[in-house]
């Protein structure tokens, strides 16, 4: 969807840059790169420094950065037109987990529209559109790192060493650990699942939809500030 985007917004000034926040590098995100068939940059953060550098804590988010380099919307939900899956109907046949999960997805929050009607906005009018935020607005809006949010960085990095060093005990504790001091970041829930495979039950006693329902649906991605 990126990709379609950026053909018709591209003659016009705006670069498309994509990044997958994927631990599993190359060998997890090239698939899903190749299968979009982008032509642009497509980047993979194996470390998850969009996390602590941007603050970024669930996908798809958006940061936009003009032609300084400056930092005129912090991450936001950025969904390039309404997904295909959020409008999907359990069938008959569906065992009641996989149905509550599609039930729950259909309530999350998607404002492509308003999103991309913000964006062709910037492109057509640069710093004179409204969508363009000064500094202190983009501050004000950022997350901000108190020592928890740090500390739940460091977690995260210590849990990917660890389990690099193929320690998965260990570095679920600590994937654990990120979890609990940045709740909402769901980047470091997903990866830590992911890399759990067969075991993350076992691991983490959760699921995505156990800590959507305890958390609340309506936080998973939370209204645009337009």
């Amino acid at each position: 969807m990126w990709q379609e985007l950026r053909a018709v917004l591209r003659p016009k000034g705006l670069e498309i840059v994509t990044v997958a926040l994927d631990s599993g590098g190359a060998i997890a995100a090239r698939p899903w790169i190749e299968a979009a068939k982008a032509d642009h940059p497509s980047l993979i953060d194996e470390r998850h420094l969009c996390d602590e550098l941007l603050g970024i804590v669930n996908v798809p988010s958006g940061v936009w950065i003009d032609e300084t380099g400056t930092i005129v919307r912090p991450p936001e939900p950025a969904w390039p037109r309404r997904p295909a899956f959020a409008d999907r109907e359990p069938r008959p046949d569906d065992p009641p987990l996989r149905a509550e999960s599609i039930r729950v997805v259909r309530g999350l929050r998607y404002e492509a529209e308003p999103y991309i009607g913000a964006l062709r906005d910037w492109v057509e009018r640069g710093a004179a559109s409204r969508f363009a935020l000064p500094g202190d607005e983009v501050v004000r809006r950022s997350r901000p790192t108190p020592p928890g949010v740090s500390s739940a960085a460091a977690s995260f990095a210590l849990g990917l060493e660890l389990h690099r060093r193929g320690q998965r005990e260990r570095a679920a504790y600590w994937f654990g650990e990120a979890m609990r001091l940045q709740p909402d970041n769901w980047t470091y829930r997903r990866q830590a699942w992911t890399l759990a495979e067969a075991d993350r039950e076992r691991l983490y006693a959760t699921d995505w939809l156990t800590e959507v329902k305890r958390l609340g649906a309506e936080s998973y991605y939370p209204p645009l500030e337009l």
